[in-house]
C-alpha cells in the first residue's frame, strides 16, 4: 500500500514515521512538494500514485495564523484543495487531521453533528480545509486535540479549562486504523472531558494550577473554554 504523507517534518508527521504503523510511507519535503502551489503539487501526484492520503501538514502555530491570516488561509485551506484536486475522481483514501476548534468550545461534549462556529483563525481556517476534503468519494476527517507528554514546556496550565485531549501516540495509533478503516465521514477522536491541569499533571508534576482567565491573557489568540467531544462514534470503531 503506497501512502502519501503530507508535514512529515512536523511532530505528528514525524511521529507517524517512527511508529511503522504505515509501511509504505512516502513523505515529500517541502522543496519536493508545496501545498501551497497547485502546479507543485500536479507535478509531485504525476509522479506518484497512492492508495492513501494522510494530511497532517497545516500552519498549527495559532499566534501565526492570528497575526497572518492570509498565509493560514493559504496554508490550511488552499494546500489541502490542491491535495483535494489532485487526487479529485480518484478513490485514493484521504484522511485529513482537523482539530476540536472548528467547534463553538463554550458548552462541550460537541458531537460531530453539532454547530461548528469556531473561535480564532486556525479553527475557521481548518474547517475551510474540512470543506475541500468532503468533495471526495473516499475521505474521514478526524477532528481531535493532542499533545506530546515528553514536550509539556508551560508551567502552569488551567484547572477550569476543558477538552478531550489524547497523547500523541494516541491520535498516531488511531490515524494508521482510520487509513484501513473504510469509514467515511466525520469522526471525533479523543478521550474522556477532563481540565487541561489534570491532563497534564499526569507526565509534568511539578505544574502549577491557574485559571482559564490566566491563560487567556497570555494566549496570542482566542482559546475555549471547553472543546470537550463526544467520542462515541470513535469508541463504536475501535
Amino acid at each position: 500500500m503506497s501512502i502519501l504523507l503530507t508535514g512529515g517534518t512536523g511532530k505528528l508527521g514525524k511521529a507517524i514515521i517512527s511508529s511503522g504503523g504505515l509501511p509504505g510511507l512516502v513523505a515529500p519535503k517541502r522543496d519536493e512538494m508545496d501545498i501551497t502551489k497547485p502546479e507543485s503539487v500536479k507535478s509531485f501526484l504525476s509522479e506518484h500514485e497512492f492508495d492513501a492520503i494522510v494530511h497532517c501538514a497545516a500552519l498549527a502555530r495559532m499566534g501565526e495564523c492570528e497575526a497572518d491570516p492570509g498565509n493560514a488561509f493559504r496554508t490550511n485551506v488552499m494546500g489541502t484543495g490542491n491535495l483535494v484536486m489532485g487526487v479529485l475522481g480518484t478513490e485514493a483514501r484521504f484522511v485529513h487531521i482537523s482539530t476540536d476548534g472548528v467547534y463553538p468550545g463554550t458548552r462541550g461534549n460537541y458531537s460531530e453533528t453539532d454547530e461548528t462556529r469556531p473561535y480564532n483563525v486556525y479553527g475557521w481556517t481548518k474547517l475551510g480545509a474540512e470543506s475541500a476534503v468532503k468533495l471526495l468519494t473516499n475521505h474521514c476527517v478526524i477532528r481531535t486535540s493532542f499533545f506530546d507528554p515528553s514536550d509539556i514546556r508551560f508551567e502552569d496550565s488551567a484547572t477550569d479549562k476543558y477538552s478531550s485531549q489524547i497523547t500523541i501516540h494516541q491520535i498516531v495509533e488511531a490515524i494508521v486504523k482510520m487509513v484501513h478503516n473504510d469509514f467515511v465521514g466525520t469522526v471525533n477522536i479523543g478521550g474522556e472531558r477532563r481540565s487541561d491541569f489534570d491532563v497534564y499533571k499526569e507526565h509534568k508534576h511539578s505544574l502549577k494550577a491557574c485559571t482559564f482567565e490566566d491563560v487567556l491573557r497570555q494566549s496570542p489568540a482566542p482559546l475555549a473554554r471547553d472543546s470537550s467531544m463526544d467520542c462515541r462514534l470513535w469508541e463504536g470503531m475501535k
